[in-house]
């Protein structure tokens, strides 16, 4: 399981070794699996070390440092290296260290030059420090538009391009001439985009939040330092990072408790549930379901049809007749009746796909979520949860997407609009959780679930293939199986209810990725569960 900290968190735990005077051995690590990571794009797309041409975007901050040494050790390699310089400040010792190793420099039209010492008094200059005016004074005719014209041809020929513009302190994006270039280097596409590496975050995503601000430059690449930073394991931000590579600098024992967690392939295969050799139907967990109604009988149908084939003891119905007689047309297995939820053994409920407009269904879906059993609560029945009272709702999991949410929080009036949702769920889930004192299963690119507590988990094992009418049925009928089967061995706090809300969405995401370049909607979903589980439990935890 990935954990992964704030960038307050980040900056704590390297303090102490920075106190040691060990910045400079963070600073080389974290370099060298940057450089590496590099390589490794290279080569993924036919191109060596030697020869290849590299461009480096390099902030005023640490992470402009951590970008030059980068290049220092791909230049050393045979790399033609150049560093487009955006700060008042640049790093003495690694831009030093990149001259020497036959890197070049370049400014952007407003990067302003280094400045010599606030008092003016004399000093005599180190020599990182004269290497750093030197490539000042060098370079300083590189302000003419027939240099910046020479520098965006650098740009386009680039075999990979660096980005070190801006690390966890930044705040706000990008701005000026960096912001300007970022967003051309943007726009190219196909083979005139160079490939991209982010320095530990891509310039302008919230190491935090996820939030995205300014123009980003879409990274094939993230290697990110010391630990996994929470913006990149949630949207916006993560859809900008690209496939993410860790590198442990040794801040590990520093690192206070992570809030943010994400199931790996290996803990799916560890988590799905197995029979036992003396398990029953009602020790397998039994499923309650009231979905479907005479104007949407199909999202009763996907969410049984799923729930059905994750294996729990017996799924229970409870719903119009006419969509009882298709499910037994489907799923003869499925005990389906137009009882109340009070009258029946289950260990846990679904309620609300498809149920608008269907007030039997709205009378059974308030049964179920007043019943105190674990109880996911999704589409039509979303409107009959109000903020918590104390513990009120601390056995349910709410699935909304952020349209619903937008909606769910302003009926308890909290103005947050879906754009607002979208552009920082993180937070806009933990809100949810907090308030309504349920478990919160915020549905995206990202799918984010919060427990009342703060901790989150994020998965986005996913494709786009799942934005199809019917794939949010299919979750709820998958999660309320893993939900009966995991209550009927044990008690269920909200913790147990995000981690199994997290195991559900992650399996469904999976079952998007069978057949992959092929055309896909929600009423294939269900059959790939057998096969997909099965190929999750042979992954084995590495270590």
């Amino acid at each position: 399981m990935i954990s992964a900290h704030t960038a307050a968190a980040v900056r704590a735990a390297e303090e102490p070794l920075l106190l040691a005077g060990r910045g400079a051995e963070l600073m080389l690590r974290a370099s060298h699996g940057l450089a590496q990571g590099v390589v490794k794009i290279l080569r993924s797309r036919g191109c060596g070390v030697y020869g290849s041409l590299v461009l480096v975007l390099a902030g005023s901050g640490n992470n402009g440092g951590d970008a030059l040494y980068a290049g220092a050790y791909l230049a050393a390699r045979g790399a033609r290296t150049t560093a487009v310089l955006t700060g008042a400040r640049t790093h003495p010792e690694a831009l030093a260290a990149f001259r020497r190793a036959g890197g070049r420099c370049m400014r952007l039209a407003d990067a302003p030059q280094e400045s010599a010492a606030a008092d003016g008094a004399a000093r005599v200059d180190t020599p990182e420090e004269s290497a750093v005016r030197d490539c000042a004074n060098r370079e300083s005719a590189a302000r003419g538009s027939a240099a910046q014209a020479a520098l965006w041809d650098e740009a386009v020929r680039a075999d990979a391009v660096l980005d070190g513009l801006l690390g966890t302190g930044g705040r706000g994006g990008l701005r000026g001439a960096a912001a300007k270039f970022v967003a051309r280097l943007q726009a190219l596409e196909g083979s005139a985009r160079p490939a991209v590496v982010a320095c530990d975050l891509p310039s302008g995503v919230d190491a935090t939040t996820g939030a995205v601000r300014g123009p980003v430059l879409r990274a094939d690449m993230t290697v990110t330092f010391g630990a996994h930073k929470s913006g990149l394991l949630t949207a916006p931000g993560e859809q900008w990072c690209g496939a993410v590579e860790f590198i442990d600098i040794g801040i590990a024992d520093f690192l206070g408790e992570a809030t943010v967690f994400r199931l790996e392939a290996a803990d799916l295969g560890t988590l799905l549930p197995q029979p036992a050799a003396a398990d029953h139907k009602y020790t397998r967990g039994v499923a309650g379901v009231v979905a479907g109604s005479g104007q949407y009988p199909g999202a009763g149908l996907l969410a049984v049809s799923a729930a059905s084939a994750c294996g729990p003891g017996m799924v229970r119905y409870l719903g119009p007749a006419a969509v009882a007689a298709a499910i037994h047309g489907r799923n003869p297995e499925v005990v389906c009746s137009e009882a109340s939820p009070a009258e029946l053994r289950v260990q846990a409920w679904l309620v609300g796909p498809g149920i608008d407009g269907d007030n039997a269904q709205r009378e059974r879906a308030a049964d179920a979520i007043a019943s105190g059993l674990p109880t996911v609560v999704d589409a039509g029945a979303l409107e009959l949860v109000a903020p918590a009272q104390k513990t009120d709702n601390a056995h349910l999991i709410l699935t909304p997407h952020a349209g619903e949410l937008a909606a769910i929080m302003a009926r308890a009036g909290i103005g947050l609009d879906r754009a607002g949702i979208e552009a920082e769920p993180l937070a806009a889930a933990r809100t949810a959780a907090e308030l309504f004192g349920a478990v919160v299963l915020l549905k995206g690119a990202t799918t984010v679930v919060a427990a009342p507590d703060g901790r989150v988990f994020t998965q986005s094992n996913g494709t786009p293939r799942l934005g199809t009418a019917g794939s949010g049925d299919t979750l709820a009928g998958i999660l309320v199986a893993l939900l009966a089967m995991a209550a009927a061995t044990q008690p269920l706090v909200p913790y147990d209810l995000a981690r199994t809300a997290a195991l559900a969405a992650a399996l469904h995401g999976e079952l998007s990725r069978v057949d992959a370049d092929a055309p896909l909607n929600a009423g294939e979903l269900a059959a790939r569960i057998p096969h997909v589980w099965a190929q999750l439990c042979q992954i084995k935890p590495q270590g």
